[in-house]
């Protein structure tokens, strides 16, 4: 017996135990595999543990996917959450070959995956609020989402959460320095139902331009001579 004489449904669960890389390789050995490859119902769940990963084309992407994660935990990680003022010549060649890696994939995300569930962003740091709005507005039936270690999101993010996460029931904001204890109260206020978290986010330093920094010293003086 070949094995492609089993039904499509026993193809389906013998590639579901593959990773994706070992689901490509064996979908190029004929024709019927290749089908099966495609079969939106293998599909639901999808983890990337780097921004290179989504350029592998060895998934697929469709109204099926209910669960999506992009983790990245790397040393680059560390070079994108430097404000983009502060970045050498040489760190912003690194962010420049993987700064709007996952943003285009997101929005691949938003035309083909609009019953997605649940939705994990960690070590992103080049995500902007518009591309969580733009994602919110997409995927009305999200429910759970997590975001930790995005340094670009902000509290238009929460602001984002309150009008368009109607279906929203967790949310997790973690180590996200520019997301600020009011964007929080915001949130908790409107959406009382709402389970939030929030480690560290709001209680750390937010970034600010250089000029912003003197403005906020010149401040601290005045107060200091008329204190």
């Amino acid at each position: 017996m070949h094995i492609t004489d089993l039904n499509r449904e026993c193809l389906v669960h013998l590639f579901s135990f593959l990773d994706k890389e070992s689901r490509k390789q064996f979908s190029e050995t004929c024709r019927d595999l290749r089908q099966v490859f495609l079969d939106p119902a293998l599909w639901t769940l999808l983890n990337f543990h780097s921004p290179s990963e989504l350029k592998r084309h060895n998934f697929v992407l469709s109204s099926a996917l209910r669960y999506l994660s992009v983790c990245w935990h790397s040393s680059r990680v560390k070079v994108c959450n430097i404000e983009d003022w502060v970045k050498t010549t040489f760190q912003k060649d690194i962010c420049s070959k993987h700064e709007s890696t996952v943003s285009d994939f997101l929005g691949k995300v938003r035309n083909k995956c609009p019953s997605l569930l649940s939705l994990t962003l960690s070590g992103c740091g080049h995500v902007t609020d518009h591309d969580v709005t733009l994602l919110l507005q997409s995927c009305p039936r999200l429910r759970i989402l997590r975001l930790e270690n995005c340094v670009r999101l902000t509290d238009c993010t929460l602001q984002a959460l309150v009008r368009h996460g109607r279906s929203l029931q967790s949310v997790q904001v973690d180590f996200c320095r520019n997301v600020t204890q009011d964007g929080l109260r915001l949130v908790r206020e409107t959406r009382p139902s709402l389970e939030l978290t929030a480690e560290r986010s709001g209680g750390m330093i937010p970034d600010s331009k250089p000029g912003e920094k003197l403005q906020l010293g010149r401040t601290l003086q005045k107060l200091l001579q008329y204190s």
